[in-house]
């Protein structure tokens, strides 16, 4: 019976523990920004190189697990205010400051030598990433709402960082994924600030471009909405460099950014969290289908 109890304990510990480690590196959003280093790689690469694929995932993964872990430990204080944060490990007591570093550490270590086997600006711009979002963005968070700003610099590195991965060079192509990722940070996170405002004001936090739920605001997010769509749509020209987009793959994604536009509109129209949520949701069906497009075309339509 002891020795049943104590395996049992044992197997609690282990499952806490796990679960604890997803939570310090914000495992769902690690994901979602490896999805979008994997496009990014599909787009650049000639011939799938899938030891490079592989340590472009892992490298990705520990470089977000870096930064929001350097994060949660900087914010320890203000998670502990709000609801939706006050059960992450750090505040809730269940991890020490001391290996939230440890393990914060290890993941950029890891992170920055992985991505530099696959070739030195990957590691570059991880490290980059890590930086601004760990030093610049988290210390803004309360002081302006600019933090938006520079938090969507590091968020727009990983669709950009797939294809410096598979080709070892910085251009328009890669300047051009940055920027569809860019301008898509901010009605996404304005749209995450409208919902959580409440929450968000607790701990001080300055994230809505006017500070208020106001039209000023929904009309900002209408404005970055459609340079999005304008910047997602580009590539049609050919004037991208090795980066194309066929016709019709501009029409579905510029039909998916209308759909996006819709929310940002109704948005505007009804000033509720309702319509915040919706068009967070739409946001982030937005950035998935417009890479798994520009992937999917460039396969089907030879490129």
């Amino acid at each position: 019976m002891k020795t049943a109890l104590r395996t049992t304990t044992k197997t609690g510990t282990f499952t806490q523990a796990l679960d604890d480690f997803k939570q310090i590196t914000k495992v769902g959003l690690a994901v979602s920004v490896v999805f979008s280093s994997v496009a990014g790689y599909f787009l650049g690469a000639e011939t799938i190189d899938y030891k490079v694929l592989l340590l472009l995932m892992v490298g990705g993964y520990f470089m977000v697990g870096a930064s929001n872990a350097y994060n949660q430990i900087i914010e320890r204080d203000l998670d502990a205010r709000m609801q939706r944060t006050m059960n992450r490990p750090i505040p809730a007591g269940r991890m020490s400051v001391n290996t939230a570093f440890v393990i914060a550490t290890v993941c950029a270590i890891l992170g920055v030598v992985i991505l530099y086997m696959v070739n030195p600006k990957t590691a570059m711009f991880g490290a980059i990433s890590i930086f601004l979002y760990t030093s610049v963005y988290t210390p803004l968070k309360t002081k302006t709402p600019l933090s938006v700003f520079v938090g969507a610099f590091p968020g727009a590195i990983p669709f950009m960082l797939g294809w410096v991965a598979a080709t070892g060079n910085f251009g328009i192509e890669p300047g051009t994924l940055f920027m569809i990722q860019f301008f898509w940070q901010f009605p996404h996170f304005w749209a995450i600030g409208w919902l959580l405002y409440d929450d968000y004001k607790k701990a001080g936090y300055y994230m809505l471009p006017t500070g208020k739920k106001d039209r000023a605001t929904a009309l900002q997010i209408i404005m970055y909405t459609i340079w999005m769509i304008i910047v997602s749509v580009f590539p049609v020209t050919g004037l991208t460099g090795k980066l194309h987009l066929s016709v019709a793959g501009a029409v579905i994604v510029a039909l998916l950014g209308m759909g996006m536009l819709y929310f940002a509109i109704r948005l505007y129209q009804e000033k509720d969290n309702a319509s915040a949520r919706k068009l967070m949701l739409a946001s982030v069906a937005y950035i998935t289908f417009v890479q798994v497009v520009y992937v999917a075309d460039k396969f089907i339509g030879g490129y």
